[in-house]
């Protein structure tokens, strides 16, 4: 080992002690991102540890990922350089929980499934349900702004978020954002955070609002012909004093996946509130259906635990982010299937996503590299039009190699990314290369 690395490799033990530091062959093989091999893996115990080796591979122009479960590391184009991994999991404490206030302070290491458990006895939860989500850590979901059907109703973690304390590329440790629901106007240095994949800081602090558990809580499926007639259902729904929890659109392959039987596409609804209000509401969400003579069936308690299940990606397999107007849904799910259709007649498409918001999840399987990447072109060609985009969730590294993962975007747009990312990590030393634009 060269006598540099060596140094350095004494110098992160000093700082995270001889069990946070792993330099050996399996530890590094396990931590490699998209075949980059890093030199050290280091688990910080402590915020003022995290600072510590972030200010250490500042100085010494060390390139670092930032990792918590390790579930959205094929996010992203691959890194430009992978020296040091930082995980995460080290920081796993809840600092601060007030059932009252309906807020919770935990280090950004603790996972979604902990945390509700934490929260259970007081029937309270962090309304947010990205595929995996029990595994996963709170700062990996805040830095990948990952999320599920939820979002229909309690938006993304964007809208859960109070104040963040980060650790800045060089070390500094920096708190933005409050404590409570309500505060004082002023720049919004959480949303900064979250979906940037760790390029501004590493999340090391989340304060978070909570909601209670609805006291009762009953989900249907409307089965219909054609997206066309799923769009018109959702409007309706939209339009009407009905308060879902979750509007998940899901199309033939996805319910099939779900013995939901056959169908053009399948709308599930979910709705929580007191018993009699969800009562209700299951009433008027019937008389809606029966509108366009749809099929509607009442689901079974377990029915979103296995819709999660079905939402994750299988090994090998691909998945696209699709974002269009919700109002262009069927022209949008259509664009998809004609794309995959025309392009790879054997590839499998499974879809899903937030009819309301008009944000899609799609998984990709039988199709060779090329065929997903001009899937992926096709798709964002023909979405375009209408304001839609693609990026590229989860592929190989030949993948988004192949295509940009993150697609076109506005040149304004760039340019203010860009500011941010010379004003927090001029060095680029936080995951450098995997964000828009190789930033």
């Amino acid at each position: 080992m060269p006598v540099a690395a060596r140094s350095i490799g004494e110098a992160l033990v000093s700082i995270a002690g001889r069990q946070g530091v792993r330099d050996d062959a399996e530890a590094l093989a396990a931590a490699a991102v998209d075949g980059l091999r890093p030199s050290w893996v280091v688990r910080p115990g402590s915020i003022d540890q995290l600072s510590g080796v972030l200010a250490l591979a500042h100085d010494a122009a060390l390139a670092v990922i930032p990792r918590g479960s390790g579930e959205a590391l094929e996010l992203g184009s691959p890194p430009a350089r992978a020296d040091l991994v930082v995980d995460l999991r080290g920081l796993d404490e809840v600092i601060e929980y007030n059932p009252a206030d309906l807020t919770v302070t935990v280090q950004a290491g603790v996972s979604a499934g902990a945390l509700a458990a934490r929260l259970a006895p007081h029937r309270q939860w962090l309304a947010l349900d990205p595929p995996g989500a029990a595994a996963r850590t709170l700062g990996g979901i805040a830095a990948t702004n990952a999320s599920g059907p939820l979002r229909a109703r309690y938006g993304t973690l964007r809208d859960l978020l109070l104040g963040v304390r980060f650790v800045q590329a060089d070390g500094v440790v920096t708190w933005g954002g409050s404590k409570v629901v309500k505060s004082v106007s002023g720049y919004d240095v959480p949303k900064l955070m979250v979906g940037a994949l760790g390029t501004l800081g590493v999340l090391a602090e989340l304060t978070l609002r909570l909601h209670s558990r609805p006291d009762a809580e009953s989900s249907w499926l409307v089965r219909l012909a054609s997206p066309g007639e799923a769009q018109a259902f959702v409007e309706r729904v939209i339009a009407s004093p009905l308060q879902p929890s979750r509007i998940e659109i899901f199309n033939g392959e996805m319910l099939k996946l779900l013995s939901a039987g056959s169908s053009g596409a399948g709308v599930a609804v979910s709705i929580g509130s007191v018993a009699e209000a969800v009562r209700e509401q299951g009433e008027r969400l019937g008389a809606m259906a029966k509108i366009g003579r749809a099929q509607i069936d009442a689901l079974p308690d377990g029915f979103w635990t296995a819709a999660e299940s079905a939402l994750t990606c299988p090994p090998g397999w691909t998945v696209l982010h699709v974002v269009a107007l919700a109002d262009r849904l069927a022209d949008t799910v259509g664009a998809i299937e004609n794309a995959a259709r025309t392009t790879a007649p054997r590839a499998e498409v499974r879809l899903s996503g937030c009819a309301a918001l008009g944000t899609l999840r799609v998984l990709l399987g039988g199709a060779s590299v090329a065929e997903i990447a001009a899937i992926t072109t096709r798709v964002r060609q023909r979405i375009a039009a209408i304001g839609g985009s693609a990026v590229v969730a989860r592929g190989t590294a030949e993948l988004r190699k192949a295509v940009d993962p993150w697609g076109p975007i506005e040149p304004g747009s760039f340019a203010l990314m860009r500011a941010l990312r010379d004003e927090f990590d001029p060095r680029r030393v936080l995951n450098p290369g995997r964000y828009v634009g190789g930033l």
